[in-house]
């Protein structure tokens, strides 16, 4: 496990937290393989039934930890080696209620997770973006299908496009999140109802949730996804977004091709 993700089991609900709150939990690789490792051994693991994600601090994630993702990025040629994968089939595969509350900022996979979730509840103030073109990036995370299937093609090309953030009201109001309330009540919230559903018979809801999903498409998906974030990686665009990023400046983009 990563001193970043912390794990607690109790009464059927094993708790994920994200722990690097000093960094709004901005999520690196070696986060990535301790999530996926948790996610997966949970699947077989008959005293879990249901998953609880939820973040330390004032942020739920600011997405991928952009250092860490450049270093390791550039080492490998495959992005299917990169632990994040190992995590996103975890989630493709997951036949579990996945419950996640939400405060603060959720940018990038902070937002894409989410449409893997069951229940979702997301503070009022709550900012959630998908800024991956401002990076010259590509969606990850089946979010390319699963952000139009929930609210619909312009406002996720808009999401995906501008990179703006949405707050949680709309969030809610555009069905990415089943509650919404004060930030001060989103963990008990979340909660309760990870209480509730653990309290349910356990292959009812399993086999729901595997008639609601279709993994394997899901996985094919991320894969293709992964084909052109990998390519934009390496791209002269993405080069200039990240060197924008670290400089702490607007990218230029008007001489790419």
């Amino acid at each position: 496990m990563s001193e970043h993700i912390r794990t607690e089991l109790a009464d059927g609900v094993l708790t994920l937290t994200l722990d690097r709150a000093d960094k709004k939990n901005a999520i690196t690789q070696t986060m990535y393989a301790a999530l996926a490792e948790a996610v997966e051994r949970a699947r077989t693991d008959e005293a879990v039934r249901v998953l609880l994600l939820r973040a330390e601090g004032d942020s739920f994630s600011a997405g991928n930890d952009i250092g860490d993702f450049i270093a390791i990025g550039s080492q490998t040629e495959q992005p299917f080696d990169m632990p994040v994968f190992r995590f996103l089939k975890s989630l493709a595969d997951l036949d579990k209620p996945l419950v996640a509350a939400v405060k603060g900022r959720a940018v990038g996979i902070g937002l894409t997770m989410l449409l893997h979730c069951d229940l979702v509840v997301v503070a009022e103030d709550a900012l959630l973006s998908v800024p991956f073109v401002n990076l010259a990036l590509a969606p990850e995370a089946a979010s390319s299908l699963l952000l139009p299937a929930v609210v619909g093609h312009q406002r996720a090309f808009e999401l995906f496009a501008l990179g703006e953030p949405v707050d949680g009201r709309t969030a809610a109001a555009w069905g990415l999140a089943n509650r919404v309330v004060p930030a001060e009540a989103v963990e008990a919230t979340a909660a309760d109802l990870a209480a509730k559903v653990a309290g349910r018979a356990p292959n009812s809801i399993r086999k729901t949730k595997r008639l609601m999903r279709d993994a394997e498409s899901l996985w094919a998906l991320m894969q293709r996804e992964g084909e052109a974030f990998g390519s934009q990686m390496r791209s002269p665009e993405a080069m200039e977004a990240f060197m924008a990023f670290t400089q702490k400046r607007a990218p230029d983009f008007s001489k790419a091709g």
